[in-house]
């Protein structure tokens, strides 16, 4: 039987539609999950971050020429203390960050559409009717922990805009369901009313 999680019920229950019935309903999974991009992210969090300390021993005059006369360049201290602070959230903030909005985010299967509820520092929602979604793809999963993503996979994750590549529970304009537990059994649910709602779609490829 579906899961249904009490508080993603009561997250998800005003947005439903007369005659639509709630099918599945959960939170992404609390645990840090580590995704393909962060294969980059990583390393260049710790290189900014390595710079920015660098940059403040240096100006501070704990290292290098300014050492010797003790005259610490308090402009570029000053200058360099934001770029600290990115470099710190990039490495770990932004984990700690995602694990805050996942406890904030409810995703859910409806007869009708997928849904995805955030309450962070504002309330959004996005949502999809089944019968229009182009395509159903899972990464992951197989009992563990996985993403179902709603919309053609063929823009290269490097070409988001701003900073949403930082921030993967971040919701976007289309749903998606990030770091879900048993994402195979979700991923056979989406694509099972899939068949049915749209015309044709038996025996393609999703």
């Amino acid at each position: 039987m579906p899961f249904i999680d009490p508080d993603s019920l009561r997250a998800i229950q005003p947005e439903l539609t007369p005659n639509e019935t709630l099918l599945w309903a959960a939170r992404p999974s609390p645990r840090i999950v580590l995704h393909k991009e962060d294969i980059f992210l990583i390393p260049m969090s710790i290189l900014w971050g390595g710079f920015a300390i660098f940059w403040e021993a240096l100006v501070a005059g704990s290292w290098g020429p300014l050492r010797t006369t003790h005259q610490p360049w308090i402009l570029g201290v000053l200058w360099g203390i934001p770029f600290v602070l990115l470099g710190q959230y990039l490495i770990w903030g932004r984990f700690l960050y995602a694990v805050w909005k996942k406890k904030r985010t409810h995703y859910a299967v409806t007869t009708r559409r997928v849904l995805v509820v955030q309450d962070g520092f504002q309330r959004r929602v996005v949502s999809a009717y089944i019968d229009t979604l182009p395509t159903v793809t899972k990464e992951g999963g197989s009992g563990l922990t996985g993403t179902l993503r709603f919309v053609p996979s063929g823009s290269p994750w490097f070409a988001m805009s701003g900073w949403g590549v930082w921030n993967p529970i971040a919701i976007g304009a289309n749903p998606a369901f990030i770091d879900i537990e048993d994402a195979d059994s979700v991923y056979r649910l989406v694509s099972g009313l899939r068949e049915k709602q749209t015309p044709g779609l038996t025996g393609r490829q999703c």
